[in-house]
């Protein structure tokens, strides 16, 4: 962390920072349906898919498996930044029912391949 960074999270209330203490409001995984994969990273792999009951494009992000506070964390920036300029909004957070695998549900953005 930048030094002049380093003391923003004491002018915070702990409810801010303190992504360990999240409880995840889960969504119904089956209210998505996977359309095509566009991506993959070192701790996921993301999807283009529609949302069911009305059909819109969203993005879905099936998290690899990695510990629990990882996942927290990145929920919780997200959440923190949310209707910030450039900040993909999280529109829901599902998990499958047998393997427990989490999946972000993000929305449709489109995008500019500049290769």
């Amino acid at each position: 962390m930048a030094r002049w960074h380093a003391e923003v999270n004491l002018k915070r209330p702990k409810e801010y920072w303190d992504y360990e203490s999240l409880q995840v409001q889960w969504g119904e995984q089956d209210d998505y349906q996977v359309v095509c994969k566009v991506g993959r990273g070192k701790y996921s792999e993301v999807f283009e898919g529609i949302r069911v009951s009305d059909g819109s494009k969203v993005i879905i992000k099936i998290l690899k498996p990695v510990k629990k506070k990882k996942i927290k964390r990145e929920i919780k920036i997200l959440m923190n930044l949310a209707g910030g300029t450039n900040i993909i909004q999280l529109l829901d957070i599902v998990r499958d029912p047998q393997s427990k695998t989490p999946s972000l549900i993000f929305e449709h953005v489109n995008n500019t391949d500049f290769k």
